[in-house]
């Protein structure tokens, strides 16, 4: 699948527009988009929730069906919380299979470490 880089304009493809397409899902307010209103992550409904282990795993799980539904390119195997940004932001790591017309494509298995919510 190929797309535009949302920075520079510029062509983006593959494993690129895959990252870039997870991270525009998962910082996407349901309802922020118009005639699509179901596009995006329920992330921002816990901003201010403790930060103890309902609190992650409710995250995680947001996250997940967020993307099992918006990026048929990916087949989840993971997601970990890898910290806090100094301004408070959480930062996470992704793992999971690339996948084209339902069939994995190399590289494999893929890992977007960082990922800032």
């Amino acid at each position: 699948m190929k797309g535009m880089n949302i920075i520079t304009g510029k062509e983006l493809d593959g494993v690129a527009h895959l990252r870039q397409s997870i991270a525009d899902i998962l910082t996407t307010p349901l309802g922020a988009r118009v005639m699509r209103r179901d596009y995006g992550s329920l992330a921002f409904e816990l901003v201010d929730r403790a930060a103890n282990a309902t609190g992650e795993m409710l995250l995680k799980a947001v996250c997940a069906d967020a993307l099992a539904k918006w990026e048929p390119r990916l087949r989840l195997t993971r997601i970990a919380l890898s910290g806090v940004t100094s301004d408070g932001r959480i930062t996470i790591d992704i793992e999971g299979d690339y996948l084209e017309n339902g069939h994995r494509l190399p590289p494999h298995h893929l890992t977007f470490e960082g990922l800032v919510l």
